[in-house]
């Protein structure tokens, strides 16, 4: 179970911008630009939205987010992002994790990720899949839930003692 939680908030932890980037720190990753193509965009100033449909990928640093549709909603105060919501085909990736989802939300003010319709992440050969998968951001906590028609999931694979995983004993 353990190693379950470290798959997903590692994952997610890349969406938040917690994770490195590139061997560097989270904050790093957040000064970088943030490069988003579509097929199209449309900014809405009275509801402070920015709404890019068709093919739509945002990447930062080494994180990428791939979707039909991402609508980022701007706070009326300072613009600041209070949300940014992904819609159809949701593909988030870093490196060798991917998540995978219909919908995913990042709630800036709750601090928190959720990825459902059909959520799955994977890691190598790891994959965990439920319901509904969140992360909470600032208490480092994932939770991965099922409901009556869908349980959680995880095929979780041992690691090889004889390879070296770059990590010290």
């Amino acid at each position: 179970m353990m190693k379950t939680g470290i798959l997903v908030i590692s994952l997610v932890l890349a969406l938040a911008g917690g994770g490195n980037a590139g061997g560097g720190a989270g904050g790093e990753r957040r000064s970088l630009p943030i490069q988003l193509k579509a097929d199209e965009l449309v900014a809405d100033s009275t509801n402070r939205t920015a709404t890019f449909v068709g093919r739509v990928s945002a990447r930062q640093g080494d994180v990428t987010i791939y979707s039909d549709r991402l609508v980022i909603n701007y706070s009326e105060r300072n613009n600041e992002v209070e949300k940014v919501e992904a819609f159809g085909n949701v593909r988030i990736v870093q490196g060798n994790r991917l998540g995978e989802a219909g919908h995913a939300v990042y709630d800036n003010k709750a601090g928190k990720i959720t990825l459902d319709t059909n959520p799955k992440v994977h890691e190598g050969n790891n994959v965990v899949s439920g319901k509904v998968i969140t992360y909470f951001v600032d208490e480092q906590k994932s939770m991965v839930t099922g409901g009556p028609d869908v349980r959680v999931e995880a095929v979780i694979h041992p690691r090889d003692k004889g390879k070296d995983d770059g990590k010290k004993p």
